[in-house]
């Protein structure tokens, strides 16, 4: 049975998104949250974990906070939202359908327009990716107190402008939809690459990303979301080879690709067909159609480099800026070789526009690597280190050290 912690990160997005439906506040669903897992904390080790964990967490929250209200009544006069909350028929359980919309609910909430670009984005990685914000503020490159304020002007917003907390319709949809896919493919990517402890994968988040884009078909059809679908589809079909049974990083070149989901990739792929076929190509339909050429490869040594760096010459045109140069260069490293990669990255260092970017060190240290020159890889290696959370990237980066011989290694210790 999942301990009470691993539901909480698990389930504390979800259940917020509903709460926020059921109460109309932020502040009123983040104190719901608390008193739900509270009151799962006291009773389920007693009578043990409900069928469904979900409708009873809501379910909890929602009573726990409107007894919270009515108490606080004795001392303030009522409060209209407050007397709203009290007068409403408690006594039927949460709609399962409308729970299950919720998230994109959220979403649509958090990027509502009338938000700046940089809240819509912190508030979506706080409330629908479950991050802290000190893990945002690190993403942004900004002081927690920084990035906390952000989030609070952004919900403060919500709350003044009383932003509706709904899916719009088709009218609107268009010139909101490409702030939500990124915002799900955040969610995906999260996913894919956890800060979690237990686990560098979240499968619920990467199954849950694929459920909302697949949401979203049905409100509206478009390119960017076959591609996108796509992206994340060939994506999620190497999950089972990415990490070994101890939970360490497997590099794309050694997974085992009889692990891969066929059924995942054959669907992939026909989305990412099906994009390409209405121009113009958003960056979701590029990145599919590199997440194809891996996919169609049997043997990673026999991977067709050239479509893959003929891909990323469209991409870095249609979403220039380094982190695209970067996995260019990555590209034609291997295409070309390890010198050929190595200049490319150093030039990009060079700008100074990815400090502290950990991919960027470890692209480095790679090609370090296999040219064998081993201390300045150790040196890149352990650069990568210190920027890296992730327990199990940190494992990998340590493996990485101990083959080109660092002298000195020391052990990579989990991020608690």
């Amino acid at each position: 049975m999942q301990s009470i912690e691993q539901l909480y990160r698990a389930e504390a997005p979800y259940v917020l998104a509903t709460l926020i439906r059921l109460l109309g506040s932020f502040e009123l669903a983040e104190e719901g949250v608390q008193a739900a897992f509270l009151a799962a904390t006291e009773q389920w080790p007693r009578n043990g974990m409900p069928a469904n964990p979900r409708s009873w967490l809501v379910s909890a929250g929602r009573f726990r906070t409107i007894d919270a209200l009515r108490r606080r009544a004795r001392f303030r006069a009522l409060e209209p939202e407050i007397a709203r909350l009290m007068e409403q028929d408690m006594s039927d359980p949460p709609d399962p359908h409308l729970i299950r919309d919720d998230m994109l609910r959220l979403i649509f909430t958090c990027c509502h327009p009338a938000l700046p670009a940089d809240q819509q984005v912190a508030l979506c990685l706080r409330e629908v990716c479950g991050l802290t914000t000190e893990a945002i503020a690190a993403a942004f490159l900004v002081k927690p107190p920084t990035m906390a304020q952000r989030i609070v002007r952004a919900k403060g917003r919500i709350k003044a402008e009383a932003l509706p907390y709904e899916v719009p319709g088709k009218a609107e949809l268009d010139g909101r939809l490409e702030a939500v896919l990124r915002v799900v493919y955040l969610v995906f990517s999260e996913g894919c690459a956890s800060d979690n402890p237990d686990s560098i994968l979240r499968i619920d988040l990467c199954r849950e990303a694929i459920r909302l884009a697949r949401l979203l078909q049905n409100h509206v059809s478009g390119a960017d979301i076959d591609g996108l679908l796509g992206l994340m589809l060939l994506q999620h079909a190497r999950r089972d080879a990415r990490v070994d049974g101890h939970g360490d990083l497997t590099p794309l070149d050694e997974q085992d690709r009889s692990l891969w989901h066929r059924q995942d990739i054959a669907e992939g792929r026909a989305l990412a067909n099906a994009a390409q076929r209405r121009p113009p190509y958003s960056t979701y339909t590029l990145q599919a159609a590199i997440a194809a050429v891996h996919a169609d490869t049997v043997d990673g040594r026999n991977t067709d480099w050239t479509a893959i760096v003929g891909w990323y010459d469209l991409l870095r045109i249609a979403d220039p800026g380094p982190v695209a140069e970067l996995n260019r260069a990555i590209a034609i490293g291997m295409r070309d070789g390890p010198e050929a990669g190595l200049a490319l990255v150093d030039a990009i260092a060079d700008t100074g526009e990815l400090a502290d970017y950990r991919y960027l060190e470890l692209a480095r240290a790679d090609f370090l690597r296999r040219l064998d020159r081993r201390a300045e890889a150790t040196a890149a290696y352990l650069t990568a280190l210190d920027l890296t959370r992730a327990p199990a990237e940190r494992r990998f980066i340590g493996r990485r050290l101990a083959e080109v011989g660092a002298q000195s290694t020391p052990a990579p210790q989990p991020f608690l």
